[in-house]
């Protein structure tokens, strides 16, 4: 039965380890020095320091290692060594810090559609989170079509940033963010609101990092939306994509690659990785 997922008070859940977050090291690592209030004006500031900061990417999967999303795990690859992660990793984090801070948050499993509504497993975590006496959906996990700031938790909810806009839309029980392309609205992911627990999650992260119909296993994966572009690069194939529709499509070299991983999506690459990829995608087509 679907329960009003109202988000828990900070500290009330001890299971997602929130209290072990070293939060002057992570606000250091996105560069924010602003107020640390639990208010509507510190979420949206953090929800872009934090995108800015980290890319969605799952290196450490295309070199054959796996992800950990105990929080010790996520903020010493992510604010101590300069990764990304993807969506387990980069929103669970942005919940921690937020509890740090004494938002109400509650993290919430959804479903990926992109565009289209078959039933696919619940493979993506989003945010709800009260600041100012109402609730906002915040997701800095999604990559490419993620929103930049956070969006009201509404019926008909909009938010926009640089030249992108979102919409939260409601259907039945189903809780629906839309991105705006140039040919109409894009479902991105729908959720419902109904309470999840740390280890909902730590099944969810085997089936996303370990299946082989999983979407992020076998192959290279890294998005980063940024004001007016968005990046998406699968294996050696970069695609930047505009918001009048536009795409432009490269295939990179393996130096390419790792210089675009480095520079694009800002992800700071040990020596050991940056020869393991260029072994695994060693020349253009």
């Amino acid at each position: 039965m679907q329960i009003d997922a109202l988000p828990a008070q900070p500290g009330t859940e001890p299971d997602w380890g929130a209290e072990k977050l070293d939060l002057d090291a992570y606000l250091a690592r996105v560069g924010y020095d602003g107020p640390r209030t639990a208010d509507a004006a510190t979420l949206r500031a953090l929800h872009r320091a934090h995108l800015a900061t980290f890319s969605f990417e799952n290196v450490a999967l295309a070199l054959g290692g796996a992800i950990d999303i105990d929080i010790d795990a996520i903020q010493r690859k992510m604010v101590g060594e300069g990764h990304g992660g993807y969506c387990y990793e980069n929103n669970l984090l942005f919940a921690a810090v937020l509890e740090r801070l004494g938002f109400p948050v509650s993290r919430l499993l959804s479903r990926v559609r992109r565009g289209n509504a078959p039933v696919r497993w619940r493979s993506h975590t989003v945010l709800l989170v009260e600041a100012d006496g109402r609730r906002w959906i915040a997701d800095v996990g999604f990559g490419d079509e993620g929103p930049l700031e956070p969006v009201p938790f509404e019926a008909g909810g909009l938010m926009t940033a640089g030249d992108w806009t979102w919409r939260l839309d409601q259907e039945g029980d189903d809780w629906i963010l839309r991105s705006e392309h140039a040919d109409g609205w894009f479902d991105v992911w729908a959720v419902r609101l109904e309470r999840q627990h740390a280890i909902d999650f730590q099944v969810a992260n085997y089936y996303s990092s370990t299946h082989p119909r999983s979407p992020f296993v076998g192959q290279l994966v890294a998005q980063r939306p940024e004001a007016h572009v968005r990046y998406s690069l699968r294996n050696q194939e970069l695609v930047r994509t505009f918001p009048d529709g536009r795409k432009e499509t490269v295939r990179l070299s393996a130096d390419e690659l790792v210089d675009t991983l480095r520079e694009t999506f800002r992800i700071a690459l040990t020596e050991d990785e940056s020869k393991l990829l260029r072994d695994l995608y060693p020349a253009a087509a």
